[in-house]
């Protein structure tokens, strides 16, 4: 398996896979199929979208090391910056459709509204965790900085799931949020019983 996903046809294959939500949502708005509030479901499709490749990115390393696949490690960085992309098609969405890109009524709605305060703020988070994701991030902030950084990504995915739970508990659909928070939860909870564990076997480290 490792082979296999060592193959640089893996790579381009995962990034083609990963355009098909956005190439899907497109051809959906062209051919005028996002039902009566398109605008909506848009925001609402780029925001699952975001989510789900989050889940992926933080599922990585578990699989990893659960089931010996060093190979996938070569996939989180691109992995990450979809989840950015993503959540940048889900913020251009809100800012173009919602707000018809009026600056100053996206600010005021920022400060008005927590969820959507929420909601810019994870989108800072990802956006620094994108610009440091290249090879001189790591040399300019130092590996031990770089690292504290990018656990942030940890705290974000709690930012994102409290967004869309203050997006769809108005409407009183919390199924999909139980089902993220209980995803991203089972992988938070493994990433503290592993620091716990490495630092149990190694009270010198960090």
């Amino acid at each position: 398996m490792n082979r296999l996903l060592g193959n640089p046809a893996a790579k381009v294959l995962v990034f083609v896979l990963a355009w098909l939500p956005f190439f899907w949502l497109l051809s959906r708005a062209l051919t005028d199929q996002l039902g009566p509030n398109p605008a909506e479901a848009l925001v609402r499709a780029s925001g699952d979208w975001t989510l789900r490749f989050l889940c992926v990115v933080l599922a990585v390393t578990p699989l990893r090391v659960a089931w010996g696949l060093s190979a996938l490690a070569r996939f989180r960085r691109m992995l990450g910056l979809w989840v950015f992309f993503y959540a940048c098609l889900h913020f251009l969405a809100y800012a173009w459709l919602d707000q018809s890109l009026e600056f100053v009524d996206i600010a005021r709605d920022i400060a008005k509204r927590p969820f959507i305060l929420v909601g810019f703020v994870s989108w800072v988070l990802l956006l620094m965790l994108a610009a440091t994701s290249w090879n001189g991030a790591v040399r300019w902030l130092g590996a031990l900085r770089w690292r504290r950084l990018h656990r942030a990504v940890y705290g974000l995915a709690g930012l994102a799931i409290l967004h869309f739970f203050w997006m769809r508990a108005a409407k009183n659909n919390l199924a999909e949020v139980a089902l993220y928070a209980l995803v991203l939860g089972l992988l938070l909870a493994w990433r503290v019983r592993r620091a716990w564990y490495t630092r149990s076997r190694n009270p010198d480290a960090g």
